[in-house]
């Protein structure tokens, strides 16, 4: 009897521990107990001899009134499944730490996917939504100027001029070359001034002053 209830391995031997591995080692205790208290039932209904009582009376022969073999047989039983008993209890016990253990590292493992996941969402939301810096100003506007109609203010910081913004603004040459290339077409200009964002539009022309805009521009120096 002991063999059978004890010759099963442990849970998931070649893997991790599930929740049915735990539920079926419980079934196996639950049997096992059933076991134990069939046989003490017996040693119960023999004159309630129990696991310690003598077998043998009081001039050294053995009793007759009980069943000797039946006795013997069901205390041997009871220690077995009793060793039975504190095998599976302790596989128990192993199962439901790596289970807890495994669930622990599970969690920490979401959680810092999680942390991982919003901070990626973080940085790409910056990327995307967060407001270009400025990477030049205006320090002069002579009058009547293309520049001077379309808006611009000395001081004004410039956010994007056309093409170019702060993510590949390299030099004022760059900004030439822009507005070269767009003489006589409008060009959309952001700029900041006094804390407050403006949307302009510069058509680069010939007019009676030098150049093509009638400002002067230098790079923000950060």
């Amino acid at each position: 009897m002991s063999k059978e209830a004890g010759q099963s391995e442990g849970p998931s031997q070649a893997g991790a521990v599930t929740v049915s591995d735990i539920q079926e080692l419980m079934r196996r205790k639950e049997e096992i107990e059933a076991q134990i208290k069939a046989n003490y039932d017996v040693l119960e209904s023999q004159k309630g001899v129990g696991m310690s009582e003598p077998l043998v009376d009081c001039e050294g022969y053995p009793r007759a009134d009980v069943d000797l073999y039946q006795v013997r047989t069901a205390r041997h039983n009871v220690v077995c499944l009793q060793n039975d008993h504190k095998a599976v209890m302790k596989q128990v016990e192993e199962a439901l730490h790596q289970l807890h253990a495994r669930d622990k590292e599970k969690q920490a493992r979401d959680m810092a996917e999680a942390h991982e996941e919003a901070r990626s969402r973080r940085l790409a939301h910056s990327e995307t939504h967060s407001p270009l810096q400025a990477f030049a100003k205006v320090n002069s506007v002579s009058p009547s100027s293309p520049a001077s109609i379309a808006g611009l203010q000395v001081d004004d910081e410039i956010v994007e001029f056309g093409s170019v913004n702060t993510q590949n603004f390299q030099s004022l040459h760059g900004l030439g070359s822009v507005v070269q290339h767009s003489e006589g077409k409008p060009l959309n200009v952001t700029v900041m001034r006094r804390g407050e964002r403006h949307q302009l539009r510069l058509v680069p022309t010939r007019w009676a002053g030098k150049g093509l805009l009638g400002c002067n521009i230098i790079p923000l120096q950060r």
